[in-house]
Formats: C-alpha cells, sequence, structure tokens
C-alpha cells in the first residue's frame, strides 16, 4: 500500500505533519477527517525496494500474543511506552520486536498508538487499527484490547480449525498418489520384463495396468508440467476478481468442505462485525472493514450491498439474504438485533454457536474423508497387485 507524506490543521488550528499507508489520496483524506485533521498539503512517498530475504514473518500468533500481553499490562495500570518497551524486549520475533520499538517511538514523539499502528500495516490490518483508535476516542483502550485479544485468539483458533480439516485429507491424498505413482513407476516395470517370455496372452486389466504404466512412465514430465501450469493457471484465474468470485462460489457447493467454509464464513464475519460494533466503530465503516476480512467473494459482495442498503436507509439483513449464504436463522436474528438495538450482542451470539458447528463439520469432514481416502488406497493397490498376479494364476492353471 502507498505511503503519503500529509500536512495538515486540527480542529483547533494546531499544525501537524506525518506518514499514512493508504490506498490513494481520496483514502488518505477520509481517514484524516475521521482523525479531525484537515488536510493541506499531500504527497506521496517514493516507493523503496525492500529485499527480505531470510527475514523472519511476522505471524498472527504473534500479534494475539502481543495484544492480550499489551492488554493485560494497560488493564494492570502500567505507562503506555513502559508496556511497549517491556513487550519490545521479550519479543522472540526480531521483526515483531522491530515493529514494537518504532511504534513505542511514534507515541513517545507525540503520535496516538492508532497512528503510530497505522503505519506496519504488515503486522496490524484496518481492523485492528480501527478498534485502537476507537478506543482512544471513548477513552476505553484498556477493554478494547481486551476485547480484540479475544477476537484475534478465537478467530485464530477458527483458521487453525478450518487448516487442520483441509490439511489432514490433502496429505494422505498426496501420499497415497505418490504410493500409487511409485507403483506404476518402479514395481510394474517389473512384472512388465517377467510377463515378455510368456508368450501367452495377457488377461484384460494386467494389459491395462501395464498400458499405464508405460503411459506414465513414457510422460512423466510432461505430466509434471502440465500440473504445475495447472497450479498457476488456478492461482492466475484466482486473482481477478471474477475469477476468485467463481472459485468461491464453488467451494461452497462442494460436499463436506461447502459446509465448513460457510459456517466459518458465518462465523468469521459475525465476530468481526460484531467485536467492531460493540467497540464504537460506526456501522458503514465496521461493514467496510468486515467486507475486506471476509474471506469469500460471496460474502464480500453481500456485505457491499449492505453498506449501499444502510446508506439507503433500508435494513442490512435484504443483501445478506440474497447472497445464499446466509441461513434463515442467521437472517432472523440479525433483523432481530437490529430492531432491539442489540445488533453486537447479537452478532456474537451467532458466532459462538458457529464456532461450535464449524468444530461439529470439522469432526464430521475428517470422520467421513478418511475412511473413503483408505478405501481408494486399498482398491488402487489391490487392484495393481492382482492385476499383476492375475498371469501367474494362468500359469499355474495350466501347469496343473
Amino acid at each position: 500500500m502507498p505511503l503519503f507524506e500529509y500536512k495538515g490543521k486540527t480542529v483547533a488550528g494546531a499544525a501537524v505533519s506525518g506518514t499514512l499507508s493508504a490506498k490513494n489520496r481520496q483514502e488518505l483524506e477520509r481517514l484524516l477527517r475521521r482523525r479531525r485533521i484537515l488536510v493541506t498539503e499531500v504527497s506521496k512517498k517514493p516507493s523503496q525496494i525492500n529485499i527480505n530475504i531470510g527475514k523472519k514473518k511476522i505471524k498472527k500468533i504473534d500479534i494475539s500474543r502481543f495484544t492480550r500481553q499489551f492488554a493485560t499490562m494497560i488493564s494492570a495500570g502500567l505507562p503506555m511506552v513502559q508496556c511497549l518497551e517491556i513487550l519490545a524486549k521479550q519479543s522472540e520475533n526480531p521483526e515483531m520486536r522491530k515493529v514494537i520499538e518504532e511504534v513505542k517511538e511514534g507515541v513517545q514523539g507525540g503520535a496516538t498508538l492508532s497512528d503510530a499502528l497505522s503505519k506496519h500495516r504488515n503486522a496490524f490490518d484496518e481492523l485492528y487499527v480501527n478498534m485502537v483508535e476507537a478506543g482512544e476516542i471513548g477513552g476505553a483502550l484498556d477493554t478494547i484490547l481486551v476485547r480484540l485479544a479475544a477476537f484475534r485468539e478465537k478467530a485464530d483458533a477458527l483458521v487453525r480449525k478450518v487448516k487442520g480439516a483441509m490439511v489432514y485429507p490433502i496429505v494422505v491424498l498426496i501420499v497415497a498418489l505418490g504410493v500409487t505413482i511409485g507403483m506404476l513407476t518402479f514395481i510394474v516395470p517389473v512384472f512388465a520384463k517377467m510377463f515378455t517370455g510368456l508368450g501367452t496372452e495377457l488377461p484384460a486389466p494386467t494389459q491395462i495396468i501395464l498400458s499405464i504404466s508405460d503411459t506414465l512412465k513414457a510422460n512423466f514430465l510432461n505430466i509434471i508440467i502440465g500440473i504445475v501450469a495447472l497450479v498457476f493457471l488456478y492461482k492466475w484465474y484466482g486473482r481477478k476478481p471474477k475469477g476468485r468470485l467463481n472459485i468461491d462460489k464453488a467451494k461452497l457447493k462442494i460436499p463436506l468442505i461447502g459446509d465448513l467454509t460457510r459456517k466459518s464464513s458465518i462465523s468469521r464475519f459475525t465476530r468481526t462485525l460484531g467485536t467492531l460494533l460493540s467497540s464504537g466503530v460506526s456501522i458503514l465503516d465496521a461493514l467496510e472493514i468486515t467486507g475486506k476480512t471476509a474471506g469469500n467473494m460471496v460474502v464480500q459482495r453481500a456485505i457491499k450491498k449492505s453498506v449501499v442498503s444502510i446508506a439507503e436507509g433500508e435494513t442490512i439483513t435484504a443483501p445478506l439474504k440474497e447472497s445464499g449464504v446466509f441461513p434463515p436463522m442467521v437472517i432472523q436474528m440479525i433483523s432481530v438485533g437490529e430492531k432491539t438495538g442489540g445488533l453486537d450482542e447479537m452478532l456474537s451470539k451467532i458466532a459462538d454457536f458457529y464456532d461450535e458447528e464449524v468444530d461439529a463439520a470439522v469432526a464430521a469432514l475428517t470422520s467421513v474423508i478418511e475412511p473413503i481416502i483408505i478405501v481408494f488406497l486399498g482398491v488402487v493397490m489391490g487392484g495393481i497387485l492382482i492385476a499383476m498376479y492375475l498371469p501367474m494364476f494362468d500359469i499355474i492353471g495350466k501347469i496343473g
């Protein structure tokens, strides 16, 4: 994201200046207006080439750990600069330590915590910065940090569950395919040499397996190139808005996996929106931020329509219903939350419910896919072995 240098004046007339990341000048001015700064001059900083070879990345768990520890220290009454100094010293990640030290220097230089965090979007996303800013404006930074820590921990736990559910069957499937290819490439050719001198017609299953083995050996390099090309094509298509939308729609329709994707998307959406609203972020800003972190283009489009709907004086529920992602129960609960003025609380209840649903979906996915893969592997391995031994049975029968 581009970095801009700006100069301006506060409501009181004091001159201010600094740097801030934004997509464009319009977004920069919008961010500064929210901070009650009138922009007088803006210039884009030249791009810098950063070589990150060997640099340790900042992981989500690093941010979650930092947030929880920071919240605990602030709640205990420690000064902010002292908290940041302690957290920088005890951070095991050198890159995270550097970020915390720069945030500390920014706060010492008179910047607000949200301003200092906003300069490090590789670590602190828009959701994080907006919640901290809301806490500073409302004078409840300690409460917001505690809420933010809880939110990140639950969000990270959800991601781990979904990844765990996906990784296990993929690994088992890769191993099964590897074993199958190994047998066809190395073991079957040994049998083929044995059958060459028999002078008899081989059974149909044996001929099929030998044909597959010969094709695989002759075109192994072409097959690898084809697989790599398909992966690159998939990634290229997924970078396009229409392509990503079609892929996300397809993910929602895959048996078992689609159900897990749907439930995790609902949980992420409701948890994020509920946390932002309860932290004092306006509903339009909260929906914009939630849309960027939705993780699914179908959900993201529904959220964008909700922003337009609210701006026109309508409710949030109609666009969500049109998306086809959200079940009637979720739509009804959000509608009740809107009417009663307790939307944030209702969203948190939905998120808690769907966290449990994700747990159940993960367990169901694992319990169903594991025996399917084992049966698949058994059928393939058994089929190859039987096909290889059939000619031997024929020979033994003739000898008998």
